[in-house]
C-alpha cells in the first residue's frame, strides 16, 4: 500500500516552519536554526561539495646553482603538503595528478647572482606541461641596471585531460658574469611551487 501525503509547509511545535515549499522553491529551516544533514546530500545524483585534492606544496631548502643562460628545472626538494603523493620531490621535481580537471598551479622564485657585484640581466621562469611552455614570467634587464635578484610569483589555471599530464618549474637568467643561483633555505621559502584541483 503507497500513501502519499500533500503538504506546502511543516512547522515545528512552536509554529515555526521547518520545510516550506512555494514556487517550486524549497526551504528548510529558518534563520538561526543549525540543519544537520545525515546522509549524503546530493544534486542530481552527485554528491554536493568535494576536496581541493589532489594538493601539494613544496620548496627549496637550499640555494639551487644554475647554469648562466640556460633553461633548468629548479628542484623543489621539500614537500609541505603532498595529499595524493602527486608529486615527486627527490628525481623529477614534477607534479603528476593523475586526475583530470582545472587546476590552480603557483610557482615563487627567487634568481640571483652568485656573487653581488654581478649584474641580473633578462630573467625568466616558465610552467611546463608535459615538457612545453604553458605559462611564462619574465623580467628584462640591461648592463646599466645594478639589480642582482629577480623575483617571479606566477599563477595560472590550467587544464589536465590526461591522467599522465605532468608539470614542472624551468628558470633562465643571463647575467653579467659568474652563475646563477635559485635562492633556497630550510625554514623560509623563498622558492615554492605549489598546487591545487579546483571544484567547479
Amino acid at each position: 500500500m503507497t500513501s502519499i501525503l500533500k503538504v506546502d509547509t511543516i512547522q515545528d511545535t512552536d509554529g515555526n516552519n521547518i520545510i516550506n515549499e512555494n514556487s517550486n522553491t524549497i526551504t528548510i529551516g529558518a534563520s538561526g536554526d543549525t540543519t544537520n544533514i545525515i546522509g549524503t546530500l546530493q544534486n542530481d545524483g552527485a554528491a554536493v561539495g568535494g576536496n581541493l585534492k589532489p594538493a601539494f606544496s613544496a620548496y627549496r631548502a637550499s640555494t639551487q646553482t644554475i647554469s648562466d643562460a640556460t633553461w633548468t628545472k629548479v628542484q623543489f626538494d621539500t614537500e609541505v603538503l603532498d595529499s595524493d603523493g602527486t608529486y615527486d620531490n627527490s628525481t623529477n621535481y614534477r607534479f603528476t595528478p593523475a586526475s583530470t580537471g582545472y587546476y590552480l598551479i603557483n610557482a615563487n622564485v627567487s634568481l640571483m647572482t652568485s656573487a653581488g657585484a654581478n649584474l641580473m640581466l633578462d630573467n625568466y621562469i616558465q610552467i611546463y606541461e608535459n615538457g612545453a611552455e604553458a605559462a611564462v614570467s619574465q623580467n628584462y634587464g640591461n648592463s646599466s641596471s645594478k639589480d642582482s635578484w629577480g623575483q617571479h610569483n606566477l599563477s595560472c589555471i590550467i587544464h589536465s585531460d590526461n591522467a599522465s599530464d605532468y608539470y614542472e618549474i624551468f628558470a633562465y637568467a643571463d647575467i653579467s658574469s659568474g652563475s646563477v643561483e635559485v635562492a633556497g633555505n630550510a625554514t623560509k621559502q623563498f622558492s615554492s611551487f605549489n598546487a591545487f584541483k579546483l571544484i567547479l
